[in-house]
């Protein structure tokens, strides 16, 4: 019975809920922010023409990685309320669907979020949604490059903390 007490009573599901809908109107603000040809216009103002193309780069997909990062901070595996794991699966799929440069997001992406990521990337691919799997099959390309293998065994062997 120790593991069980690892889990969120029902109780704290309304809690985590809550904590869940936050989090999903500041990725929606950061993602409302990020807009490409202004990111790119402040990013070039001043700037001397060695550093413009990494200003660009970096102006382009800060918003999208920090909308991910949020979207995977707080994520609730440790629950057994499916609509805790439901709620938060919405918003983390929004912040992955928002990602285009997915090299780029790993520059940004610090590895403490790479073992959640990949729990979320094989909830992505078990939706059989086509433009939600391809975009999972490339950031799992990639994370496997960045993490190595034992991301994907971390992942797949914990059956405990699922998402």
């Amino acid at each position: 019975m120790a593991g069980v007490q690892g889990f969120v009573e029902a109780d704290n599901a309304e809690a985590i809920i809550a904590r869940i809908e936050h989090k999903s109107r500041k990725i929606e603000s950061l993602l409302k922010q990020h807009k490409p040809v202004e990111a790119l216009k402040t990013a070039l103002e001043g700037s001397p023409p060695a550093t413009r193309v990494e200003r660009c780069k970096t102006a382009i997909r800060h918003k999208p990685v920090e909308a991910l990062k949020t979207a995977l901070e707080g994520s609730p595996p440790a629950t057994r309320d499916e609509r805790c794991k439901s709620a938060n699966w919405i918003v983390v799929h929004r912040a992955l669907m928002a990602i285009k440069d997915v090299e780029g997001m790993f520059s940004s992406l610090d590895p403490e979020y790479y073992d959640i990521l990949m729990k979320y990337l094989y909830r992505g691919l078990s939706t059989g949604d086509r433009p939600t799997c391809d975009q999972c099959l490339r950031i799992h390309e990639k994370l496997t490059e960045r993490a190595g293998l034992g991301c994907i065994l971390r992942c797949l062997a914990d059956t405990v903390n699922t998402v």
